[in-house]
């Protein structure tokens, strides 16, 4: 398969860093959720920051029925988003495919909904820093995994096309006959260190990992870990990376001269920001899987329905809680 034209639906960080390399190599689309977020790409281009340096030329829109036709639709939103950006390219290219890119488990399913596209299955590591609508600073440079959407007949020769594309244009990529074990890799991971920080609302540093004393917050993360480990080998998946190792390099890779850099996971900027996070997709998903297996998860069962708790409290009334006076 050829791809020549790429629609990316999600202008956040991790759609802009993706569309902005891509443009490098392709004609490239993306479907804002704003009218003057779209504006700002057509007028000033995509420019990459920090790892890359780049000024992509790029189509934008906040109506899909405005954006040019396309071989392969990247679905880059956060799961709460998949529904209502893959809905906008209903109909359109039945002949092109279609890769999802977010966390957690069930992003496809929704796909499959809405068109009988080939789909490509996709985990991604890259992050960075979103300055402004159009200048975007790319940060950590990591793979994204990529593979046929497992039980379709989507063939490997797909997932590799667009794996030599983000070869091509400067992004780091590795195609796998099975992306499964990847996306168990990243759920787990991804339900222990976003659950953590949504709770805790720390970002992802350095504590994550640390074990020396009996009040240290690694032994939290290492026994959620744990528990996804065993639900993973219930479901008959062979992991592809340790979410523990993965847990440990990112926050060392966090560290410098400076100082620890803090990451924020996704589920923490959505709970600062007080708005729906990705949990239901992420912890929710391995919680599910887990009872399916027949695998007691408790401490991630607990997680899920803290954080839950913790998005019903934003909609009661604002009220001033005034602690007594020390005695």
């Amino acid at each position: 398969m050829s791809i020549e034209r790429v629609c990316v639906v999600g202008a956040g960080t991790i759609g802009s860093l993706i569309a902005g390399h891509l443009a490098s190599q392709v004609e490239v689309s993306i479907l804002t959720r704003r009218d003057e977020h779209a504006a700002a790409l057509n007028e000033n281009g995509l420019r990459i920051l920090g790892k890359s340096d780049l000024l992509a030329t790029v189509v934008a829109s906040a109506d899909p029925s405005q954006l040019p036709d396309f071989d392969l639709a990247i679905i880059a939103t956060k799961t709460t988003g998949v529904e209502a950006g893959i809905s906008g390219l209903a109909g359109r290219c039945p002949e092109a495919a279609v890769m999802t890119v977010q966390n957690g488990l069930g992003s496809e399913e929704i796909v499959r909904r809405h068109g009988d596209w080939q789909i490509i299955s996709g985990v991604t590591f890259i992050s960075g820093i979103r300055h402004s609508d159009a200048v975007i600073e790319y940060e950590l440079d990591t793979e994204t995994w990529m593979g046929p959407y497992a039980g379709t007949e989507t063939p490997l020769e797909l997932a590799q096309a667009a794996g030599e594309l983000f070869l091509a244009s400067g992004l780091n990529a590795e195609v796998l006959p099975d992306l499964l074990p990847a996306q168990w890799s990243k759920l787990i991971f991804n339900a222990a260190v976003n659950g953590t920080a949504a709770l805790t609302e720390l970002p992802h540093v350095a504590a994550f990992a640390k074990r020396e004393q009996p009040s240290d917050l690694g032994h939290f993360v290492y026994d959620l870990i744990a528990e996804g480990k065993a639900a993973a080998a219930g479901a008959g998946v062979e992991l592809h990376d340790d979410p523990w190792e993965m847990n440990r390099l990112a926050v060392s890779r966090g560290e410098s001269d400076e100082g620890e850099y803090a990451h924020p996971p996704s589920m923490l900027e959505d709970v600062l920001a007080h708005r729906p996070t990705e949990v239901d997709a992420i912890t929710g998903a391995l919680v599910r899987e887990a009872e399916r297996v027949g695998v007691p998860v408790p401490l991630n069962t607990a997680v899920y329905r803290l954080i839950k708790a913790k998005e019903e409290s934003w909609k009661l009334p604002n009220r001033k809680i005034q602690a007594e006076p020390s005695r």
